[in-house]
């Protein structure tokens, strides 16, 4: 049966891993012409986007946050304080630990679960379908987007195959 567990944990973790991916390939490439690393993680594509290091950081909280709203609980606190690639490899890493430790029935009754996010202005509620299909998957894409245009424009080699990753197995 394809449920919430499924249409969340394994595409979050995919997407981390992708991202980890393409962390690796920054680094591997940036080392190999004497670039600066810092200014890669300070990168950005306009002056009101937040920086690299904060995109891949907001991926994280996205991800391990919707597996626990989802699976009923609180979502671990990671401070935000990653100032290297390495640094934001453990996140990603931690991050993925964190949703393989979840199970298919921590999830049962997780569509019409009420999930409520709050704002330092306000707040918001969903049924915990509105809130995986409407606020969680769109976030999660649109930051792993910003960081990975962040990166090519900032000159790294990397394509469309980087980002969706390796096939999945079947």
């Amino acid at each position: 049966m394809f449920g919430i567990y499924e249409a969340s944990i394994p595409p979050l973790i995919r997407g981390l891993e992708n991202l980890s991916r393409i962390l690796d390939k920054a680094v591997t490439q940036a080392k190999s012409e004497d670039r600066d690393l810092n200014s890669l993680l300070e990168g950005r594509l306009a002056p009101d986007m937040f920086p690299f290091t904060r995109q891949v950081q907001i991926v994280s909280d996205t991800a391990k946050g919707c597996a626990a709203r989802l699976a009923g609980s609180e979502p671990p606190s990671y401070p935000d304080e990653e100032k290297t690639f390495p640094e934001l490899q453990q996140r990603i890493a931690k991050t993925i630990a964190y949703l393989n430790s979840f199970r298919p029935e921590q999830f049962e009754g997780a569509d019409a679960r009420t999930v409520t996010l709050k704002f330092p202005n306000r707040s918001m509620s969903f049924s915990g379908r509105d809130y995986l299909t409407n606020f969680v998957l769109p976030n999660f894409y649109f930051h792993i987007t910003a960081a990975y245009a962040i990166l090519r424009h900032d000159g790294i080699n990397i394509g469309k195959m980087d980002y969706l990753g390796p096939p999945p197995n079947a």
